[in-house]
């Protein structure tokens, strides 16, 4: 039933599905556990509106929120914001594609058409392969876009949907789908396939009905509690796919059968899903591309943002349409944090999963008038297991290598790497 020492986990298996479990005290180990580090990166498109985005030193150290930072007024003390840093490999690419497709790789990409791809492995992929060895997936790749023909001053629109690279030609493909996500982390392919498939904990239920009686009270209600928020979540994506076709985005390429039909719930359910995978350890690295660059996602749904979110980021100066544009920032920053409170709301040891975690947002441009690649917009969140303190405010020298930052996290998350793109100083 349990994984191996290094990973000190429990499994509920069943026909068909295999359940990880949460943390449980009782099924600890005699010798305090040293919890896994994750790491999750989740990127926003277009860019930030400067003006909106920079935060204040606060009079006592740490940062003031501006306008898109307030929805994390409560997390100031466990949020860094860093200023400064850039993509230098990005700093002379034209457009939207060639910021995004490098920024987690750090090197200069290929102008193509799609034929003659070039970038490099991403960091995240480069923590997969010493943080995965032990989890069911090493890695996971969420989207809410597929990639679809929208072209932008001749690169391939490839490189405006993919963060995660396993090699110089080979972008990972995200999964769009809730559903599919969920099966990856819980259901063999057979179960998942099958249209009359009853609950994950209907399969496995046997197993925790066994082990629900060597548990004490304390335990055995966390995991009454975990079995409720996974049926909670079930029903949720299966609500959400019943409700029909999300509609095509840009008027291109409509999404997967299953992929919600509102962003709002979209985002939502991919960040439960998230907080869900790192809690029962399927997984120890996430990249999130909220949406694919160049996105003109209509934002109807905020008030005042009826529009093309693409359209918004080319402000030019105007204040109607710099409005709209730090509104929808705002929206997104609001979506990680509430990633931050799930992870904080999951118990592990002493401390919270989140303790436990490195948590990114960013976007590849500062502002997306000027597709300005300078002072990028970047949010660290998480402890590392206590390696990292946070809430502060760190300015960097201007154009700071963006990679000095991922190396950092490379090191802190146990990986033996001593230089990662163009970068061989830790930034933290």
């Amino acid at each position: 039933m349990t994984l191996p020492a290094c990973s000190r986990r429990t499994f509920l298996r069943g026909t068909g599905a295999t359940l990880c479990l949460p943390w449980l005290e009782g099924l600890a180990p005699k010798r305090p556990p040293a919890f896994p580090t994750r790491l999750a990166i989740l990127v926003m498109p277009n860019g930030a509106l400067p003006s909106a985005w920079h935060a204040k030193p606060a009079a006592f150290g740490g940062w003031e929120p501006s306008f898109i930072l307030q929805p994390l007024a409560k997390w100031r003390t466990q949020v860094t914001v860093l200023r400064g840093l850039a993509n230098k490999e990005s700093i002379d690419g034209d457009g939207h594609y060639a910021k995004v497709a490098p920024l987690l790789t750090g090197v200069k990409i290929r102008r193509t058409g799609g034929r003659d791809l070039h970038n490099a492995e991403s960091m995240d992929q480069v923590a997969a392969r010493h943080l995965g060895a032990t989890t069911p997936l090493p890695s996971l790749e969420l989207g809410c876009d597929p990639i679809y023909p929208v072209e932008d001053m001749g690169y391939s629109s490839i490189y405006g949907g993919s963060i995660a690279w396993s090699a110089a030609d080979r972008p990972l493909p995200k999964e769009i789908v809730p559903a599919r996500v969920f099966d990856r982390l819980f259901r063999s392919q057979a179960l998942a396939a099958d249209a009359t498939r009853a609950s994950v904990l209907d399969a496995v239920r046997a197993d925790a009905n066994r082990l629900r009686a060597r548990l004490g009270r304390r335990d055995q209600q966390r995991l009454a509690e975990f079995e409720d928020s996974v049926r909670a979540l079930e029903r949720r994506i299966e609500a959400t796919a019943a409700r029909g076709a999300a509609p095509a985005i840009d008027g291109k390429q409509a999404p997967p059968d299953g992929a919600p039909a509102d962003h709002a719930t979209h985002v939502e359910l991919m960040t439960d899903l998230i907080a869900l995978a790192f809690a029962t350890d399927a997984t120890r690295v996430v990249t999130f591309l909220l949406a694919n660059e160049v996105s003109g996602r209509d934002f109807s749904f905020l008030p005042g943002c009826a529009g093309g979110f693409h359209d918004f980021s080319h402000h030019e100066g105007k204040e109607a349409k710099k409005r709209p544009y730090a509104t929808i920032n705002r929206w997104y920053v609001e979506r990680w944090a509430a990633l931050l409170d799930k992870l904080a709301a999951l118990p592990e040891g002493d401390g919270t999963v989140l303790d436990h975690s490195f948590v990114v947002f960013a976007s590849a441009m500062s502002d997306g008038n000027e597709h300005s690649p300078h002072d990028l917009p970047i949010l660290l969140a998480g402890r590392g297991d206590g390696t990292l303190p946070q809430g502060r405010l760190v300015r960097s020298p201007r154009d700071t290598p963006l990679c000095r930052l991922w190396l950092s996290l490379l090191q802190r998350t146990g990986c033996p790497v001593e230089r990662f793109g163009d970068a061989d100083v830790p930034l933290l």
